[in-house]
């Protein structure tokens, strides 16, 4: 039996203040959810489009639902209405499609911009010099309901924490050199979106403001 008060307990008395805890609820179950949910947390994470549209309408409605998985821009329009923060954009065409239907429904979507740092071909995201030049057009500067808090990145998942803290410092480099540059004054654009169960105390070390567990509060993955 999960002890899911437990689990959150030990690593909310673990993290620093300053980090959100995102608790990825991605293949468990309403019931399992709400007992997180009745212990005072509000921030959930998903990572697929239909799941989270599916547990929106289930849940109460003052959860603060982030989608932190990889986003088609054909499914953006179902997560529109509510969707709190989108995690991984990682391509200017989905920044645009954001925009559009954050726009039909009235809204200011906040974002972050995915880097991809990891080792692995697999994990998606930008480098640091291509959300600089996204950041840097006329065109970005044109889109009024999407708003840039922070960015978000995954590292390789190997045992060697050495690779893993680098790729680390690397993000936390882009995010000093994008704020210092483009957003000194945007008081908002302050999260760093960094860390899962297998590696948020590295990540907290190397400057995350938002870790994203599972595993580690929800036992494995179904």
């Amino acid at each position: 039996m999960i002890d899911i008060k437990a689990n959150f307990e030990k690593v909310l008395n673990k993290i620093p203040e300053n980090v959100l805890l995102v608790a990825v609820s991605k293949t468990k179950p309403v019931e399992l959810i709400m007992q997180a949910y009745e212990m005072g947390h509000r921030i959930f994470g998903e990572n697929k489009v239909q799941e989270l549209k599916e547990k929106y309408e289930q849940m109460p409605k003052d959860i603060k639902w982030h989608m932190i998985g990889h986003l088609q821009t054909n499914k953006v329009k179902y997560i529109a209405p509510f969707v709190e923060l989108i995690h991984a954009v990682d391509t200017f065409k989905l920044l645009r499609t954001i925009n559009k239907e954050a726009a039909k429904n009235d809204r200011i979507i906040n974002f972050l911009f995915q880097l991809h740092v990891a080792k692995e071909s697999t994990k998606f995201g930008m480098l640091c010099e291509e959300v600089e030049e996204i950041i840097g057009s006329e065109e970005f500067k044109q889109l009024k309901n999407v708003n840039p808090v922070g960015l978000m990145a995954m590292a390789t998942n190997t045992p060697d924490k050495q690779i893993v803290r680098n790729e680390f410092k690397q993000v936390k480099q882009c995010f000093d050199r994008l704020k210092e540059k483009y957003f000194k004054n945007k008081d908002d654009f302050k999260e760093i979106s960094m860390g899962m169960s297998q590696d948020y105390e590295i990540a907290i070390e190397e400057g995350s403001t938002m870790i994203r567990l599972g595993s580690t509060l929800f036992g494995p993955r179904n």
